[in-house]
């Protein structure tokens, strides 16, 4: 029996107990700090630090600029932080909820009188989000980059885990990835070809971008549809204030950005164009070769009230190629965006999203007389709801569906009597749903998680015609010759675009952790279940503009991604580094393989050539960073491995490469970047950038034979050599002169591309010597030692 004592003290222990309990699920006294942070012209902050100095707590903004962090009663002081911007203080008595937001102002004092007390990138050691790449415009602008053009995939070159098939190639892989699993998105639009003049350029003009996020791996549950990578763009929004520009002329390019409010602090506009020039030089050379790109950005923003904003984004943009009149390639993407933006309350916000892409591509061969077309477009819409359901827990949740028309292609006489006959391959539609919701939790002090599913419903519609196989086997296997043939259909039916002819529905769960081991160091893990269901027909290691896409269907199954990554990363507490290591595991269902000999163009039954295989890639990335100081820059290593293989489909079939493991095209076991920055006075800042890599798999011949007086070489197997090793240094410098226009500033860049010359192979062609009559390897190279200027202006 308990005595009256023994009640009360027991009553204040539960009490005291229970209060302990509401503290810790949110339910005790304690308010809300919430807030925008925007620079000078209004444009919203990604990425800005938030610091509570007397707790030793902080957050960061989001992709809008929104913070939200949970205090107890006091008064403390905020402290706002971004590289690039004037930090800020404020003190503050919080007694109630709090809106507090910050206006920041670019840093333009002399980098030796600011002094840096806090690591606040230390922060994001807390956060399970890894695998992630981020860059701003003005760490893009840093790399030093061919013709001094400023490329935003270029740029994701130097970091850990990201590369491509080589000077020249369009695209970029991701750990082993093929281009066509990456996700590449403007403002939520998609886009499908992301290069410029067959890979010299991309289609990004980074004085329209904002940032860039590329999410390598634990992908968050509202991505979907790739199996590599997202690269998630966001452009920048117009100046509220005043109108502004920038621009610059450089050696064959030059460009223009114009901003500023439709209605002052309410509405605003971005104009950004871009073109190429080179071709009207070669005019005057009498050379009858031609090629030029323009592209032009577009960003309209109308702040309605203090809940909603709505935007709409554009962009159109074409490629121009003529070859002494007898070869005319044109090609091009364009997408629209209206975009609305919703708060319900401090705690809830909403986007609804409409976007419009397509692709384009056009060759006219004027010496054989025919043209060919094909494109491929979307109508995408969204809708996702984001909420802070206490301070330990947040939700993001919606629905999306992508309709996905396809024309693989048209040809068209344009000669009279031509031998070659008109033909028009049936259109392809299909449609791509989800829903998911994606869920970040603290558990504790030290564990922190994130964790999402998405449900995906791919839909292939009907073909207009429908061909129909002996045993449904489009693919024959011919056990004498060992190879496989092409099958012919014994009957071809009309079919109904409006009924489905497949359904593909997967489940997609997501899950990330972090583990605080202190206030500078963590370790975290992820896994990811990623699906795709549109695929890129290509059997080159480097994408061309000539992109056929497919969805899936009867003889094409999705793509099924299963990765795994395993991290540890360091604040360095008293030094301006950063450390990220991270071992990653990565592997690939039905993957497609070609067939020995394959044709893919203008191909009506692709599923004659195809098998579906499986791909895997493992490795370890390293990645050291300097954020602070004159010298600033990064060391990026990564060892990996990335194979493919394609077994037969029966125990009597030799499938691809024997059923073997083999490199694909875009394996490199050693890739290395030296990226640095430094501030060598007010007027002169130099940058540098090494490349060191691994050189891509080939084919080279092991033997040859005679027939009909013509050297047939003989291959074995499939990519058993390598390219020679790639590597490059480049250098430019930046001078800043003195400014005597109060709102005008300028600066030139000079630049060298290759510094010492290397001549890098993009392939080794195995030709006969005319002369001595013996074979011989000759490298081709694309470019050498390349000098370039330009100039740039603000105002």
């Amino acid at each position: 029996m308990l005595n009256i004592f023994d009640k009360k003290q027991t009553i204040r222990f539960l009490s005291f107990f229970l209060f302990l309990c509401m503290v810790q699920l949110g339910f005790g006294q304690s308010y809300e700090l919430a807030g925008t942070v925007t620079d000078d012209s209004g444009e919203p902050i990604a990425g800005a630090s938030i610091l509570i100095a007397e707790k030793n707590r902080g957050t960061v903004t989001d992709k809008k600029g929104d913070y939200t962090i949970q205090l107890g009663e006091g008064t403390y002081i905020v402290k706002v932080t971004y590289l690039g911007f004037k930090t800020v203080e404020k003190q503050i008595n919080l007694n109630s909820d709090k809106t507090l937001n910050f206006s920041l102002i670019p840093q333009t004092e002399d980098l030796e009188e600011v002094i840096v007390t806090d690591n606040i990138e230390g922060i994001n050691i807390r956060d399970p989000e890894m695998s992630v790449g981020k860059l701003d415009a003005s760490s893009i602008k840093k790399i030093p980059v061919i013709f001094g053009e400023v490329d935003l995939i270029r740029s994701l070159l130097q970091l850990p885990g990201v590369s491509n098939a080589g000077e020249g190639a369009s695209g970029f892989n991701v750990r082993g990835g093929a281009t066509d699993q990456n996700l590449i998105l403007i403002d939520d639009a998609l886009v499908y070809n992301s290069s410029h003049l067959f890979g010299f350029f991309s289609i990004f003009n980074a004085d329209a971008v904002d940032y860039l996020k590329l999410y390598k791996g634990g992908i968050p549950a509202n991505y979907g549809g790739r199996v590599s990578s997202v690269l998630d763009i966001k452009q920048k929004t117009g100046n509220t204030q005043r109108l502004k520009g920038e621009g610059g002329i450089g050696v064959i390019s030059s460009k223009l950005t114009l901003e500023g409010p439709i209605q002052k602090n309410k509405s605003s506009f971005l104009l950004s164009g871009r073109g190429t020039y080179a071709h009207l030089f070669l005019k005057l050379t009498d050379n009858a070769n031609s090629a030029y790109f323009y592209d032009l950005n577009t960003k309209l923003n109308f702040n309605i009230d203090e809940k909603n904003s709505l935007s709409f984004s554009g962009y159109y943009g074409l490629d121009y190629v003529n070859i002494n009149d007898s070869f005319t390639n044109i090609y091009g993407n364009a997408f629209g965006i209206l975009d609305w933006k919703h708060k319900f309350d401090k705690n809830t916000s909403s986007r609804l999203n409409f976007s419009f892409s397509q692709y384009n591509y056009e060759l006219d061969l004027a010496l054989v007389g025919f043209n060919f077309k094909n494109n491929i477009s979307n109508f995408n819409v969204s809708y996702q709801i984001d909420q802070v359901v206490n301070p330990a827990l947040s939700l993001s949740y919606g629905l999306s569906s992508i309709r996905y028309q396809v024309n693989p292609g048209e040809i068209v006489p344009t000669i009279p009597d031509s031998p070659i006959n008109p033909r028009s391959l049936d259109n392809k539609y299909a449609f791509d749903n989800a829903a998911f919701i994606s869920v970040s939790q603290s558990l504790s002090e030290r564990i922190n998680i994130q964790y999402g599913l998405r449900l995906s419903a791919f839909l292939r519609m009907e073909d207009e015609s429908i061909d129909i196989y002996t045993n449904d086997n489009p693919l024959l296997y011919d056990e004498i010759r060992d190879i496989y043939v092409e099958a012919e259909p014994i009957e071809t039916i009309d079919g109904n675009t409006s009924e489905v002819n497949e359904s593909f529905i997967n489940l997609e769960p997501r899950f990330g952790i972090s583990y605080l081991l202190d206030d500078d160091t963590s370790i975290k893990a992820s896994y990811n279940r990623m699906v795709q269901n549109l695929h890129l027909l290509s059997n080159t290691s480097s994408p061309t503009p000539f992109d056929v896409w497919t969805p899936s269907g009867t003889y094409i199954k999705p793509q099924k991604l299963d990765q795994y990554a395993l991290g540890y990363f360091k604040d360095f507490k008293n030094l301006p580094f950063t450390l990220e290591t991270e071992v990653f595991y990565k592997y690939i269902d039905n993957r497609i393989d070609y067939i020995d000999g394959a044709n893919l163009i203008a191909n009506d039954a692709i599923e004659r050539v195809i098998l579906n295989g499986e791909s895997r890639a493992y490795g370890l990335e390293f990645y050291l960073k300097k954020n602070t100081g004159r010298l600033t820059g990064w060391l990026s290593y990564t060892l990996s491995r990335s194979e493919q293989r394609t077994p037969g489909r029966t125990p009597d079939e030799i499938g691809i490469n024997n059923g073997n493991w083999y490199l694909n095209g875009y394996d490199k076991t050693h890739d290395i970047s030296l990226t640095s920055s430094y501030e060598l006075n007010d007027k002169w800042q130099l940058n540098s950038n090494f490349v060191l890599q691994t050189g891509r798999p080939v084919n080279f011949p092991v033997g040859q034979f005679e027939f009909q007086d013509l050297n047939i070489p003989v291959f074995e197997g499939r990519n058993l050599n390598r390219l020679p090793t790639f590597h490059r240094l480049d250098v430019s410098a930046t001078y800043t002169p003195e400014q005597g226009k109060k709102n005008w500033s300028s600066s030139w860049n000079f630049g060298i591309y290759n510094v010492y010359n290397r001549r890098n192979a993009a392939s080794l062609n195995f030709e006969q010597n005319p002369s001595t009559g013996q074979n011989e390897a000759v490298r081709f190279s694309i470019f050498g030692i390349v000098p370039s200027v330009s100039y740039s202006f603000k105002f």
